[in-house]
C-alpha cells in the first residue's frame, strides 16, 4: 500500500508540532527540526516518538 502525500498537509511532528517531509526512497516522514525519521507501514504512517529514529543532518 502506498502512502498518500494528502496525509502531510493534516500530521505532524509529534514532539515538536512541526511539518514533516516525505522521504520515498526510505519511506519514512522525515522532520528536519528534530532530526527524526518515523517509519510508514503498509502506507500508514507511524507517529510515535519510541519508534522515531534519529537522523543526522
Amino acid at each position: 500500500m502506498a502512502f498518500d502525500k494528502k496525509l502531510l498537509e493534516i500530521v505532524a511532528c509529534p514532539v515538536c508540532k512541526g511539518t514533516l517531509e516525505f522521504d520515498k526512497e526510505a519511506d519514512k516522514l522525515i522532520c528536519k527540526a528534530d532530526k527524526l525519521a518515523y517509519p510508514i507501514t503498509e502506507g500508514i504512517p507511524v507517529l510515535l516518538e519510541n519508534r522515531a529514529e534519529p537522523i543526522e543532518s
